[in-house]
């Protein structure tokens, strides 16, 4: 079982504060902790291959702290590989640091697969759309390479768990990008809420995220230039190539706004799944529910006349904390927790408290200003003083299973249009085959996930 994630408030901000000034921190390591393949030194850099070179690849690569070395990058469409090492204007900017340091050393690949089998790294950064995390991420796993995966950890249920028992298996370190896991503002009230600071929870609210559309006719278009399509779909049908597939930019069609890859349901839960993951990864965090979650999940249909993909939901867990997806503005990446003594509200790096005197001895506000201006910077540290030390980072592989699991429930369940049953020990709908079958989905030949014993 993973370690606690509790720590100092004044050890993280000091670490933080340093952090943020550019400055390396000095590690200590145990004995038996020595460089070694995909295990570096103390005093060595980590050297890392990235996997997805579009918008988020390139936040986090521009996040990278000096403690690593980005020595390749991936992308099946090279064109953006190009864009990253000859960036200009204000992605220059953005990725200034890497320009300066690691971007004349670095290879280029158009396949992970290939990346991972030749290149020499200790760990990988999976960027890519959610349909190959899990592949990308096992294949490391099984070279001997720590990983850092974006969240939604998995594009199904049953996946995601393969990775749980792969990085187990390897003995490796996986962070899931669930970054405010690390943002003390975040951990501070996840944690008075689940050491009683509001009494027992009866209620939690959580935005409605919407959930991916069924995959349409669109019409073919022609492949661009360097672009493997075949690559590109992965697991998935391999169906005839249109930019609005993958694409991730807003463009309108019929009068609505679309944003590419994560609407539809072969590569993406939607936001259900991407802003959904963070939000409910604080709810299992401040429920204490890490290691499990909801055994029971029904659609709210009365009297609800809209796309059942935006359908509001209500799960419940076994102590009878119920958990409602409601259309409601305003939470963005968090969540409303109301329990017998007051309500907490906890959103990305800040928190609420009704009545406020309920919190004593609040964090100083300069531990949320250790934030602004970087996205994921002292997550992707924390990650790396953890492939050094070999600790368990802040959200390790269980923690973003358990949180992406919650939110494929939701999906299958408005899917479906019924209520569902759910054993979050064995992870499976108890007598439901209806429901198990959407647990995982056939893949495409060349894109099976390994046998993890």
């Amino acid at each position: 079982m993973p370690r606690s994630n509790k720590c100092s408030r004044r050890r993280f901000l000091g670490n933080a504060a340093v952090a943020a000034a550019g400055v390396s921190l000095p590690y200590f390591v145990p004995a038996g902790v020595l460089a070694a393949a995909g295990r570096p030194g103390a005093n060595q850099r980590v050297i890392v291959g990235v996997i997805g070179a579009g918008a988020r690849g390139r936040y986090l690569i521009s996040d990278m702290p000096d403690e690593a070395r980005v020595a390749a990058l991936c992308d099946c469409y090279p064109p953006r590989t190009a864009q990253i090492l000859k960036a200009q204007g204000g992605l220059a900017a953005r990725l200034e640091a890497f320009r300066q340091r690691d971007a004349e050393r670095c290879a280029t690949y158009q396949d992970y697969r290939t990346m991972i089998d030749r290149a020499k790294l200790d760990a990988v950064l999976i960027a890519t759309p959610d349909h190959h995390h899990v592949l990308a991420a096992i294949r490391a796993c099984q070279a001997g390479m720590d990983v850092y995966v974006e969240k939604p950890l998995s594009l199904t249920i049953a996946e995601g768990r393969a990775l749980v028992r792969a990085v187990a298996r390897h003995g490796r370190v996986c962070q899931v990008g669930c970054q405010q896991r690390t943002m003390e503002m975040d951990r501070f009230a996840c944690r008075f809420v689940r050491e009683g600071g509001i009494g027992k929870v009866s209620l939690v609210e959580v935005q409605n995220y919407p959930g991916p559309m069924q995959d349409t006719d669109l019409a073919e278009e022609p492949v661009p230039d360097g672009l493997d399509w075949g690559l590109f779909c992965g697991p998935t049908l391999l169906r005839p190539h249109n930019r609005k597939l993958w694409v991730k930019d807003e463009f309108e069609v019929d009068g609505r706004l679309w944003r590419g890859w994560d609407l539809w349901r072969s590569y993406s839960g939607h936001l259900m799944t991407n802003w959904g993951g963070h939000a409910l990864d604080l709810v299992q965090c401040a429920l204490g529910m890490d290691h499990t979650g909801p055994v029971e999940i029904w659609p709210m249909k009365d009297g609800y006349s809209g796309p059942m993909r935006l359908c509001p939901a209500t799960a419940r867990y076994a102590d009878g904390t119920e958990l409602r997806f409601e259309t409601r503005r305003g939470l963005g990446l968090g969540g409303i927790f109301h329990g017998q003594r007051g309500r907490m509200t906890i959103v990305r790096n800040r928190f609420r408290a009704e009545p406020p005197e309920l919190v004593k001895d609040p964090p100083d506000p300069a531990e949320a200003r250790v934030w602004q201006g970087a996205d994921a910077r002292l997550h992707v540290r924390n990650w790396l003083d953890c492939i050094k030390t070999r600790q368990t980072p802040n959200a390790p592989v269980e923690i973003g299973h358990r949180a992406a699991t919650i939110c494929h429930l939701a999906n299958i369940c408005r899917e479906l249009g019924r209520k569902l049953h759910w054993d979050p020990q064995k992870e499976v709908f108890p007598g439901d085959d209806e429901a198990n079958a959407l647990r995982d989905r056939p893949r495409r030949k060349g894109f099976e996930l390994p046998e993890i014993t």
